[in-house]
């Protein structure tokens, strides 16, 4: 990575702390583009994470997003352009792989799917980084919590969120295969979740709250400072030490459930997406869709489904 590249990267992920409080701050600044992670956003989120496990001028990390959405998922035409490219290509920057004398898998070969896939189950991708956190994690939920924002969602120890607020994952809708479905399974309930998978449709932050996915709900005018109160409280608890044994308890219980299983059974899923078949008229990212606009295919497959099925929230507030 070049020193203009990881300028750039900084300034579309901030990150900073406050050693009286030991409260710790990262916040997506990509606002045009919804919050989106680019590949060097999301790798520079995984250090980051990092970072603040062993800083011991942190205790607690805040995760939000600038603007008027936490995210609506990860960059796709960035990852379209680079396998456009090249499946190598897309490795290449993934693995922050520069070396030439790396042969990678061939094309069509199982493990040229299955190296990506299983990469979003490693915590260097930044995927489920945030499963490992040591200390204590709260996410700040505002606009969409689409997509890789809601692996993050799940992932964390406590979610705030403004009353405005749509979580789900555009796989159940449009794009994906197997994205992380055994942590939102554990963290929402079986029952609610086949909702959200079979339908495709977003849940309200009320509804979120109703799964216990969701930890307060506010108006957005409150969020802030509603983040800063449990913040704030969770900064003055037990010791860090402590802590981070309390977090060690949580995440045996969520290994006993099979967490990390699932992190390899969706990599399996996801590596294994290429088979899938489209019924009919389906709507599946290829280079044609990319070609024509993701965003006009996106809005004509949302108005397929009643307002407050969609995606969107301009076509959730139409009336048809």
């Amino acid at each position: 990575m070049t020193d203009n590249s990881k300028s750039s990267t900084q300034e579309v992920l901030l990150y900073e702390k406050d050693p009286v409080t030991r409260i710790a701050t990262i916040t997506f600044n990509r606002p045009e583009q919804l919050n989106a992670p680019t590949i060097a956003m999301r790798l520079r989120y995984a250090r980051l994470l990092d970072q603040a496990n062993v800083d011991d001028e942190v205790k607690v990390l805040v995760i939000r997003g600038a603007g008027r959405d936490f995210g609506s998922g990860a960059d796709l035409p960035e990852l379209a352009a680079l396998m456009a490219e090249s499946p190598d290509a897309a490795l290449r920057e993934e693995l922050s792989m520069d070396d030439e004398d790396v042969k990678f898998p061939p094309r069509r070969s199982y493990r040229a799917g299955a190296t990506l896939g299983q990469w979003y189950a490693d915590p260097r991708s930044g995927c489920r980084t945030l499963q490992d956190f040591k200390k204590i994690s709260i996410v700040e939920v505002k606009g969409y919590c689409y997509g890789w924002h809601f692996y993050q969602a799940a992932d964390a120890d406590l979610v705030i969120a403004s009353d405005d607020a749509l979580f789900g994952h555009p796989a159940f809708r449009y794009v994906g295969w197997g994205p992380r479905m055994w942590a939102w399974a554990m963290m929402m309930g079986i029952r609610k979740f086949q909702e959200m998978v079979f339908t495709g449709r977003p849940f309200s932050a009320r509804e979120m709250y109703d799964c216990n996915f969701v930890n307060s709900v506010v108006p957005r005018a409150d969020l802030e400072a509603e983040v800063s109160k449990y913040a704030s409280a969770c900064s003055r608890s037990r010791p860090t030490d402590a802590v981070v044994m309390q977090k060690a308890f949580f995440q045996m219980m969520k290994q006993f459930q099979g967490e990390y299983m699932g992190s390899l059974l969706s990599a399996f899923l996801e590596s294994m997406g290429g088979r899938v078949r489209p019924d009919g008229e389906d709507l599946m990212l290829g280079d044609d869709v990319y070609d024509s606009g993701l965003n006009n295919a996106v809005k004509i497959n949302d108005h397929l489904f009643p307002p407050e099925f969609r995606l969107s929230k301009s076509g959730r507030n139409e009336t048809d």
